[in-house]
């Protein structure tokens, strides 16, 4: 059965479905009850499942994952919400020194099943500290797993799969994406959390994205097939661990890939995944591959954000420069 739900909603319908099924499921988080989130993506669920499973915490990032590690080592499942994602740096120590390593530090004895939601990325028109994209930095950390819907069918079954998993994740999700419907299948899930799915398939050049990305990428995609060229779009969907097959698939067939993300270039994701094609799929490459992203500098101002995001011209340029190799 299928139903029409904007990705917020499926998100909540799918912590919703999580919690029915499991008592020990704990939302927590700074505004996450009586409000519902800032962007509403609890709404509702303090009124179904009480206060003391859906917390209104202090403003307090590292008291919020702290007290999660405490819950999760006695059995409870908790789903923390940090508000914006400039916000997580407090939390930032407990995350890499508690959360990714306790499993590792305990020899296995101690499991920590705590997903981290992070509404991430721009285009929302926020002031300073609620427009960034901090996934490379926890992509890097051993022990954490992070991943990322960009449509609603996604985002109502991989919040459940997340949470059902036994390993600390980090949940990235669009948050300017948060209002585009979509069909989500209620019955099952098409794919185990951490697979790379193709979204467009096409046969001249790859362009790999995630989250917020996706979308621009099939956007652009759109306007490359009303000249005759067909883009391959990639939406990797987990970042940690990154499953390659579907991607080095993708640019045998193509020859050309273009990696974008909302993250500054320097170092970010698209490194990694630049270097890992290049090293798999050197003589099926007609270009080298090729990036998109954010500048090296500070998320600007609101009224110059557009100007900083990639679009889709910026994607269509960089396929047009890997033609010209």
């Amino acid at each position: 059965m299928a139903e029409t739900l904007t990705i917020g909603k499926a998100l909540n319908t799918g912590l919703r479905r999580a919690m029915e099924r499991d008592p020990k499921v704990l939302v927590m988080g700074e505004d996450v009850g009586k409000l519902g989130g800032v962007f509403r993506i609890t709404d509702g669920l303090q009124k179904d499942f009480g206060d003391d499973r859906v917390i209104d915490t202090p403003l307090a990032e590292s008291g919020i994952i702290g007290t999660a590690v405490g819950l999760a080592i006695r059995g409870y499942r908790p789903v923390c919400e940090i508000q914006f994602d400039g916000f997580v740096y407090p939390a930032y120590d407990q995350i890499v020194s508690q959360v990714a390593k306790m499993h590792y530090r305990s020899k296995g004895k101690v499991s920590l099943p705590i997903v981290i939601r992070i509404p991430f990325g721009g285009g929302i028109g926020a002031v300073e500290h609620h427009s960034e994209s901090p996934e490379a930095y926890f992509a890097h950390t051993a022990g954490l797993k992070v991943v990322s819907c960009s449509n609603p069918d996604d985002a109502y079954w991989m919040i459940q799969q997340s949470i059902e998993s036994d390993d600390p994740i980090i949940f990235l999700e669009p948050k300017r994406r948060y209002w585009e419907k979509g069909q989500v299948n209620v019955d099952s899930a098409s794919l185990p959390l951490h697979a790379t799915r193709v979204a467009r398939p096409g046969r001249d050049a790859t362009v790999i994205a995630y989250g917020p990305m996706v979308r621009t990428a099939l956007d652009a995609a759109t306007a490359a097939a009303e000249e005759g060229r067909e883009i391959e779009v990639v939406d990797l969907r987990s970042l940690s661990p990154l499953d390659m097959a579907p991607v080095y698939a993708s640019v045998r067939r193509t020859g050309r890939a273009v990696v974008v993300h909302e993250a500054p270039v320097n170092l970010g994701l698209g490194s990694e995944l630049a270097a890992r094609i290049t090293e798999e799929c050197f003589y099926s490459l007609e270009s080298p591959v090729l990036r998109v992203g954010g500048f090296d500098t500070p998320y600007p101002a609101a009224r110059i954000e557009e100007e900083y995001l990639p679009d889709l011209d910026r994607v269509l340029d960089a396929v047009d420069r890997s033609f010209g190799f």
